[in-house]
């Protein structure tokens, strides 16, 4: 850890922390680690770490989700920090707040400093979200039909990385792991995901948020 000396972000408007508050919730429900906060002038971009490989040589992707916020204010900043420390700040700010402080104390996570590309994206093709949500309900209870009442860690991770590491149908290197974490994130709605790539990365993205998923496998799209 390092101390860290900033001054708060400042929002435009009240409903944006609230958007803020709402995608650390759902990201701390699936993972209590970290969010990696980015800011380069008028815009934040926060990263949180959905799958990740646990275990040397497992198959389980590394899935991100990003969600992009205005500022009222420019700002530069390149933090990661607990998504407890920062659930703890939204949760004692006002209706009517548009700051965030940021934590005294930073943290170091493998997946933060896998910078994910900011151009360069390709794009090749959509995803309707129903089918995004189709795939991450039928792998949610995949693996909880594969892992025992009182698993040990092998166990869940071996069940993960097989569940949300395979292809998702018709989309050759997208893993199912990309559906879930658009599921659990609350980025799916009634429209779809426009799929793009930029080598060993695809992004989804929709009205909601992005999805970045880092693989090795060959990358296509075979609709």
């Amino acid at each position: 850890m390092s101390d860290l000396l900033t001054q708060p972000l400042r929002f435009a408007d009240p409903r944006d922390l609230a958007d803020l508050r709402t995608f650390v919730t759902r990201a701390k429900s699936i993972d209590d680690g970290a969010i990696r906060l980015q800011a380069a002038g008028p815009v934040l971009a926060a990263y949180v770490c959905v799958l990740r490989p646990r275990i040397l040589g497992e198959s389980t992707p590394t899935v991100l989700g990003l969600r992009t916020i205005g500022l009222a204010e420019p700002a530069q900043l390149d933090v990661t920090v607990t998504l407890a420390s920062i659930t703890d700040r939204l949760a004692r700010a006002e209706a009517d707040d548009v700051e965030l402080p940021i934590p005294p104390s930073t943290v170091t996570e493998s997946w933060a400093g896998v910078g994910a590309p900011r151009g360069g994206w390709e794009p090749i093709g959509a995803v309707p979200d129903a089918e995004l949500k189709a795939a991450a309900e039928a792998g949610i209870a995949e693996v909880a039909g594969i892992v025992p009442e009182q698993p040990g860690a092998a166990i869940v991770n071996n069940a993960r990385a097989a569940v949300w590491g395979r292809d998702l149908p018709g989309l050759a290197g997208v893993p199912a792991g990309a559906a879930f974490a658009a599921f659990a994130l609350g980025f799916l709605g009634d429209g779809e995901h426009r799929l793009f790539r930029n080598g060993r990365w695809f992004r989804l993205s929709g009205s909601r948020g992005h999805i970045l998923v880092r693989t090795g496998a060959g990358l296509g799209l075979v609709r």
